[in-house]
């Protein structure tokens, strides 16, 4: 699913909303998870998961195609982890 995806299926499910609200709507969800990561702190939504930030230390790669060796930076990933009852509805426990 993507954004515009999800943003027409709240739509449905809401039709006292406009289109244009619920795409405010959506949006400022996704800037405020991006904003929280971008400051270091966890987002926590309950039964669906976790976002947070992980640091990754200096290392040294391997370029797979010619086997070159290649120094890779430090950096921060985003790291998502499912939550319970996410975990438990994709393995048909629900």
């Amino acid at each position: 699913m993507i954004r515009s995806e999800l943003i027409q299926k709240v739509a449905e499910e809401n039709p006292h909303l406009y289109q244009r609200d619920v795409e405010k709507i959506v949006n400022t969800i996704f800037d405020e998870i991006v904003e929280a990561l971008a400051a270091g702190n966890r987002v926590e939504l309950r039964g669906f998961g976790a976002f947070s930030v992980k640091h990754r230390e200096a290392r040294v790669g391997r370029n797979p195609r010619t086997g070159e060796s290649v120094s890779v930076e430090e950096k921060h990933v985003p790291f998502f982890k499912a939550g319970k009852l996410l975990r438990d509805r994709l393995n048909g426990k629900e």
